[in-house]
């Protein structure tokens, strides 16, 4: 029996982070040190879109990117910026959210509903 299901830790990680609503993703992107991130699949990304401007960092690749002394660091995650992280519906986000808190990161929050809300609201 696992010790913790995926619903915990879900809560956990909801308990932690910050949200941000896809009406106001517009007005948080206004600033130039906030970044959008896209943590899905290649594959999802390729099949589905993506919101225009965020960078892709798949959640299996994410600690490796997001760390400067990572050979696959992504210089574009600058640790000063206040990162926006996306999936499909909220759950790798929020996981991968509370993941960069953990790292040091000290301004993250994941986009409720992800892409499925983002697109929905978009019409």
């Amino acid at each position: 029996m696992l010790k913790q299901g995926f619903k915990q830790l879900l809560a956990e990680a909801n308990a932690l982070i910050e949200t941000v609503s896809v009406q106001d993703l517009d007005f948080v992107l206004d600033d130039d040190e906030t970044l959008l991130i896209d943590v899905r699949e290649t594959v999802e990304r390729e099949a589905d879109g993506s919101i225009p401007g965020s960078v892709h960092v798949p959640r299996g690749l994410l600690e490796f990117q997001v760390d400067p002394e990572s050979p696959g660091f992504n210089p574009a995650l600058r640790p000063e910026c206040r990162l926006i992280v996306y999936c499909g519906t909220g759950g790798r986000s929020a996981l991968a959210a509370k993941t960069l808190l953990e790292m040091g990161f000290s301004s993250v929050a994941s986009l409720a509903g992800g892409y499925a809300a983002w697109r929905v609201a978009r019409g």
